[in-house]
């Protein structure tokens, strides 16, 4: 039985808790919360009741692993806490705000042998690699566009002049690292590191990034990045072949795709999935690679170059577009 311990208590949280709920040996224990009103609203929801509101005493409790979805500020300060005291660490993304920041918290965890790695949901979806083999259907691949847009549901408190925490640079947020992160996932599972990388970004009046575009250029292809927290997108992203193309409802689910052939046809390759499903097999590596750690330590270390070559890009955006 692996006991887990949540910080945050948002929504994505809750979704996660209701997804790690179908995983046999996964406890939700406890958690974090800095009032104790908020955490016992988010506890009891699922019959827990102990709360902390100290960050040191939640750290060296009892429980063996910690689930992190702070703001992103907090994201390297709270994972090496939690590291330091013993704690497996599966953390929201962007797992840090620097390479450097990773590279250390990765290194801490190897040498404790502890499990430390980001919760984005396509690394740890099963569908994955269905989606990977279709792209073998389309033929010679010379373009693809990846767009996740999405109208933040904090954009009219902004604009009644409020600062909500995702559009507040001194919380490390914004667009680039909210919602680009889940279009350069697949850019690099599906098609490595790029030769070479554009990027520019909008700015809204809190000095955070509103929206943004990257151009990663290839050998033999072009992958063009579209992202926005101000605007909503209803077309989906797209991978272009010579023989077809795959269209992708959702981006950051990998879920509505389908192949369209050259000759009108089409082929469903996957279809949709509810968030707390998806969450469930975040959750389930997490437990696989904390219980049998040897077993899958090619798969978990594989994910983390992954994540490794994900933070590195973000980080080279970041400063091209010069986001705080």
């Amino acid at each position: 039985m692996i006991k887990y311990g949540v910080i945050g208590s948002g929504w994505i949280a809750e979704e996660f808790v209701k997804g790690a709920q179908t995983v046999e040996g996964m406890c939700f224990a406890t958690m974090y919360s800095r009032t104790y009103e908020k955490g016992k609203e988010f506890a009891e929801k699922f019959g827990c009741d102990r709360i902390y509101t100290d960050i040191n005493e939640f750290a060296e409790s009892d429980i063996d692993a910690v689930y992190i979805a702070s703001p992103n500020l907090f994201h390297y300060e709270q994972s090496k806490l939690m590291l330091e005291n013993g704690k497996h660490i599966l953390c929201e993304k962007p797992i840090t705000i620097t390479p450097d920041e990773f590279s250390e918290l990765f290194s801490l965890a190897k040498e404790k042998k502890l499990v430390y790695t980001e919760a984005i949901m396509m690394m740890h979806s099963p569908h994955t690699q269905a989606v990977k083999k279709a792209l073998e259907k389309i033929g010679k691949i010379t373009t693809a566009h990846f767009d996740f847009s999405q109208l933040s549901s904090k954009y009219k408190a902004l604009k009644n002049g409020e600062n909500p925490n995702i559009f507040n640079p001194e919380m490390k947020t914004g667009c680039l690292r909210d919602l680009g992160i889940y279009c350069y996932y697949p850019a690099l599972e599906f098609f490595g590191l790029p030769q070479k990388v554009t990027a520019s970004a909008g700015f809204i009046e809190t000095g955070a990034d509103g929206y943004g575009t990257a151009i990663l250029d290839y050998p033999d292809k072009q992958v063009t990045l579209t992202y926005s927290k101000i605007g909503q997108d209803y077309l989906g992203s797209q991978i272009f072949g010579d023989k077809g193309t795959i269209s992708i409802e959702s981006i950051s689910k990998l879920t509505g795709v389908k192949i369209h052939y050259a000759d009108g046809t089409k082929e469903e390759i996957q279809g949709e999935i509810d968030k707390d499903i998806l969450m469930a097999y975040e959750a389930k590596n997490f437990y696989d690679f904390i219980t049998d750690y040897d077993k899958n330590l090619q798969k978990y270390f594989k994910i983390n170059e992954r994540i490794s070559e994900v933070n590195q890009l973000l980080f080279e955006v970041k400063n091209l577009c010069k986001i705080q």
